[in-house]
């Protein structure tokens, strides 16, 4: 069972997350559509201070504020969210940010991980149908037992090149996920990828790999073939 840390009132919490604001941060941040100016480290330094304390989580997330939610989303309980409520958390999620680690630190420990990936992934809104291609790419990556991987290169082929941005990002992650692991759509994947060219100009700085999928999978490949 994990750690509870000592009871803290939302007030004292928001006023420590004040405290840690850098203007010089928020506006790096803003830069990416995350609406907060708090250094991440210190943010996670709190939060281990604080533990799990699953009341004070939802009370933070509750005030709206982007730093409160990431740090509700580190103290959280994510077994003790049901799936609506989980549902309506994603969908209140409009800061990439915050997104990103609700659907990497909770919803993937939680109970009802696919049942949402399988309804976000059809939904028409689509900052949500980009976290049901996050929960998509895990599933490739770690249990792709059961996908049809065909038919999510399908619909990545007909969809991606006119998705917006998010929703493009998760698309073409899943795609370069499904060219790394599996050996069988390598080729298929890659040739996705050069004709789309999805990602291709996009600016990468050295010694970082691009999101372009068709260098992202030969490097993967070519590391993991080098082990």
């Amino acid at each position: 069972m994990p750690a509870t840390g000592t009871r803290t009132d939302v007030s004292e919490v928001m006023e420590r997350l004040a405290a840690f604001e850098d203007p010089k941060m928020r506006a790096i941040n803003e830069r990416h559509g995350d609406d907060h100016g708090v250094n991440l480290g210190k943010l996670r330094a709190l939060a281990k201070e604080l533990k799990t304390q699953q009341d004070l989580s939802r009370q933070l997330w509750q005030t709206g504020d982007t730093a409160a939610r990431l740090l509700a989303l580190l103290i959280c309980r994510p077994k003790s969210l049901d799936q609506d409520e989980l549902d309506t958390m994603l969908r209140g999620s409009r800061v990439p940010k915050v997104q990103d680690w609700l659907v990497n630190y909770v919803i993937k420990n939680s109970p009802y991980a696919e049942e949402l990936r399988v309804a976000w992934l059809a939904d028409a809104d689509p900052a949500v149908a980009s976290a049901g291609w996050a929960l998509t790419s895990d599933r490739v990556a770690k249990s792709p037992q059961g996908l049809d991987l065909s038919a999510l290169l399908d619909t990545i082929e007909s969809q991606m090149q006119q998705a917006p941005d998010r929703l493009q990002w998760a698309m073409n992650t899943c795609l370069a996920q499904i060219g790394i692991a599996h050996p069988d759509f390598r080729s298929r994947a890659v040739e996705i990828g050069e004709r789309l060219e999805v990602l291709k100009d996009y600016p990468t700085p050295p010694n970082c790999t691009s999101p372009y999928a068709p260098i992202w999978i030969t490097e993967m490949v070519r590391r993991k073939e080098g082990d």
